[in-house]
């Protein structure tokens, strides 16, 4: 039986059908019992939970052997990296006592000891907690989701402009959902020794000129990119409706990124997902 946290997101429910799809156990563990009813008609048995609630968690992992855990991101109008590394506080004390033989989890390229700098700092703190305790761990680290800009399509639709908070010709390794669910499968079904730090992204690396041009294919329309200049990148993330806190924390982790310090240390495991396919499949 594998147990999959984060369940009912796009990277957790890809891991879900890849293990359903090679005839694995799989319980999904969600606050809202209705997210997962498409992944319950395909077979996986589901754990309603609060993941925070560190006795109900450990007892959903005591019925499995793996689990792909995945740290939620937090409303973003709330302090961010207060809120998340509480949540993986709770994670790590639900795996002391769960008999889980390995676990599989979900971080960041770019992943450094720091604070308040997004992902790139709570899941640094992620990774070095799992590495503290007992039960064997793997970590895949991935690029940046495709997913991400996925939220655009309505403005692109409308404006016929892609806002971007990275330079236009930047280029990036972003990696599709799919592929990262695969990434994880192979993971939780490989042997207890391995372990450690993989990398995983996207058959090529892209640009948000290269997003704009799949959105202008299958819109059939011109779509410009709009960067978002650096020193307005807080200002803009509290427009959208960040609190202070989170506001600044995203702004480290772009500048970060643009300024090319989240590349990965080691080969990367390459999906198969085009950025042109996977804008393709969401705009379907």
């Amino acid at each position: 039986m594998h147990v999959i946290l984060g369940g009912t997101g796009q990277v957790g429910s890809a891991t879900a059908r890849g293990l359903l799809d090679s005839g694995e156990d799989v319980t999904i563990v969600t606050r809202d019992e209705s997210h997962s009813e498409d992944l319950k008609k395909a077979g996986a048995s589901i754990a309603v939970a609060d993941i925070r609630d560190v006795q109900a968690l450990r007892g959903v992992l005591q019925t499995g052997k793996r689990a792909f855990l995945l740290n939620p991101p937090a409303d973003p109008s709330s302090d961010t990296d207060k809120e998340e590394r509480e949540t993986i506080s709770a994670i790590i004390s639900a795996l002391d006592g769960s008999g889980l033989e390995k676990v599989v989890a979900a971080s960041t390229y770019g992943a450094f000891d720091g604070e308040r700098c997004g992902d790139l700092t709570v899941l640094h703190a992620f990774e070095q907690a799992l590495k503290k305790q007992s039960i064997p761990a793997a970590i895949n680290r991935a690029g940046y989701y495709m997913s991400n800009w996925a939220g655009m399509a309505m403005t692109v639709r409308e404006t016929g402009t892609l806002p971007s908070f990275f330079p236009a010709d930047l280029s990036l390794p972003m990696v599709a959902p799919a592929d990262l669910g695969s990434a994880a499968v192979q993971r939780l079904m490989s042997g207890t020794d391995d372990v450690g730090i993989a990398y995983v992204e996207g058959p090529e690396r892209y640009t948000a000129n290269d997003v704009a041009a799949a959105f202008a294919e299958e819109m059939d329309r011109d779509v410009a990119v709009q960067e978002v200049p650096r020193d307005d990148l807080e200002g803009t993330f509290r427009e959208f409706g960040f609190s202070d806190e989170a506001a600044a924390s995203y702004a480290c982790m772009t500048r970060r990124v643009i300024d090319g310090e989240t590349m990965p240390a080691d080969e990367a495991i390459l999906g198969n997902t085009s950025l042109r396919s996977y804008i393709a499949a969401i705009l379907s």
